[in-house]
C-alpha cells in the first residue's frame, strides 16, 4: 500500500541565498494580496483569470520577472484553493492579506521548478541550497515547500510516495477520554498516556529568558534592540524544545494504540476553553489537540474505525448501568460513585469506558444511547402485553 507523505529536512542558506528567498517570497506576497484586493472588489477572480493577470503583469514589470514564475503561479493556485474551501471547510473563512512584519515566508515549488543535484536542492533561477539528509527520500518529490519557522530556520518539506507495510491485525476497542491531570486516560490503563510535563521542567529557563525580554523591551516606540531579540530566541527556543518533545510522545503513543486496537472511541474535546481558565498554561503544555490530530490520522492511515463521541454527559453516566448521575461532580472529585448500582471507579476511566460503549452501540453521543435504550424497554413492554 502506497501513500502520499512529506518529509521535512533542515536547509543551510547563506546570506546571499536567504534574501534572493526573501525576494522571491515578497513577490508572491504582492500577488497574494492583489489576488485578495481582487476578491474584494467584487470581480471573483478564479485560477484561470489570475494567471491572466500574472501573465500581464510579468511582462510589464521587471521586478516581477526576476522571480520564478513557478513558485508564483503555485502562490496564486493556492490562494484559488483556499477560496473555494473557505466556509465550506470547518473554520476556513476567506483568505485575508499577508503582512509583511507578520507572515512567514513559505513557497512552493512544482516538479518543473525544482531538482535534486548532488545531495543539493537547486530552485528555480539556479538557487542552490545544502540540505541536511537525515534519511533517505522514498521516492523522487513530486513537489517541495521551502519556508521559515519562528526561530529563523529554513526547511524544505518534499512531497513524496512511500510504501508502507498493512497495519497489524487487531481485535477489540479502546475509549479515550482527555484530561489535564493525565492527557489521556483509557479504558485500558497500560495505554494511558500521562502529563509529560516538558515545558514545566524548563520553567525555570523559560522564566529567567521572558525577564531579560521585559528588561530590554523598548514598548511600541521604533524596532526592537538586538539585545531584546537575542532573548526572544531564547524563549522562543526553549517554547519549541518543549512541543517537540511533547509531539514526540505523542506520536510513539498513537502508534501503541493504533497497533493494538481495532475500534478507537475519541472524546470529541475541543481544549479551546481551557485557555480562559486557571489550567490553561497546564492545558498547553499538555497539546491535547495535536495528540488528537495525530491519533485520528495514524488511525484513518492504518484503517481503523475512529468514532468522534460527544463529550456531554460522559462523565455524570454510569459506564456500567448508564445511570446518569443526579448531582454535580465537581472537578476536585476524581471517583464516580453510581447510586444506582452502587458502581465506584475513577472518574476518567468510567467516562473512558462510556465513551467505547457509546461507540460499540453505534452513536456518538451518549443521549442517543439511553433514547435508543428507552425505546427497546418500551418495546418489551408492548410485546410482553400482546
Amino acid at each position: 500500500m502506497e501513500e502520499v507523505v512529506r518529509y521535512s529536512y533542515r536547509l543551510r542558506l547563506g546570506s546571499i541565498v536567504e534574501s534572493g528567498l526573501e525576494a522571491e517570497w515578497h513577490r508572491c506576497r504582492f500577488l497574494w494580496n492583489e489576488a485578495v484586493y481582487q476578491q474584494k472588489s467584487g470581480n471573483r477572480p478564479t485560477f484561470g483569470t489570475l494567471s491572466k493577470l500574472l501573465t500581464e503583469a510579468r511582462s510589464r514589470s521587471a521586478w516581477l520577472r526576476e522571480g520564478s514564475q513557478v513558485v508564483q503561479q503555485q502562490m496564486l493556485r493556492t490562494y484559488a484553493r483556499a477560496l473555494d474551501q473557505s466556509f465550506t471547510v470547518k473554520g476556513r473563512g476567506r483568505p485575508g492579506f499577508k503582512p509583511r512584519k507578520r507572515t512567514r515566508p513559505s513557497l512552493e515549488y512544482t516538479k518543473r521548478g525544482f531538482s535534486l543535484r548532488d545531495g543539493r536542492l537547486v530552485l528555480a533561477k539556479g538557487v542552490s541550497i545544502a540540505v541536511v539528509w537525515s534519511r533517505e527520500l522514498p521516492s523522487e518529490p513530486s513537489s517541495v515547500r521551502v519556508f521559515r519557522d519562528s526561530l529563523g530556520h529554513w526547511y524544505a518539506s518534499f512531497v513524496v510516495r512511500r510504501t508502507v507495510d498493512p497495519a497489524p491485525v487487531a481485535e477489540g476497542g479502546i475509549g479515550l477520554d482527555w484530561g489535564v491531570r493525565a492527557t489521556a486516560t483509557t479504558t485500558d490503563p497500560s495505554f494511558d498516556l500521562p502529563y509529560r510535563g516538558h515545558r514545566a521542567r524548563c520553567a525555570a529557563q523559560l522564566s529567567r529568558a521572558q525577564r531579560k525580554m521585559a528588561r530590554r523591551r523598548r514598548g511600541k516606540r521604533g524596532p526592537q534592540s538586538r539585545r531584546y531579540q537575542c532573548a526572544a530566541r531564547e524563549a522562543t527556543q526553549l517554547h519549541k524544545k518543549a512541543a517537540r518533545q511533547t509531539r514526540h510522545d505523542a506520536r510513539v503513543w498513537a502508534k501503541s494504540v493504533v497497533d493494538h486496537h481495532d475500534l478507537i472511541a475519541v472524546e470529541d474535546f475541543t481544549p479551546k476553553f481551557l485557555a480562559k481558565s486557571t489550567m490553561a498554561r497546564k492545558a498547553a503544555d499538555a497539546a491535547i489537540g495535536v495528540t488528537k490530530t495525530e491519533l485520528i490520522e495514524r488511525a484513518t492511515r492504518a484503517g481503523r474505525k475512529v468514532v468522534l463521541v460527544r463529550p456531554a454527559y460522559t462523565t455524570m453516566t454510569c459506564s456500567r448501568c448508564f445511570a446518569r448521575a443526579k448531582q454535580h461532580l465537581e472537578l476536585a472529585e476524581r471517583t464516580f460513585r453510581c447510586r444506582d448500582c452502587e458502581y465506584t471507579t475513577c472518574r476518567d476511566r468510567n467516562a473512558a469506558r462510556v465513551i467505547l460503549a457509546v461507540a460499540e452501540r453505534g452513536h456518538t453521543r451518549v443521549d442517543d444511547v439511553r433514547q435508543s435504550d428507552h425505546l427497546l424497554q418500551v418495546a418489551g413492554w408492548v410485546a410482553v402485553g400482546a
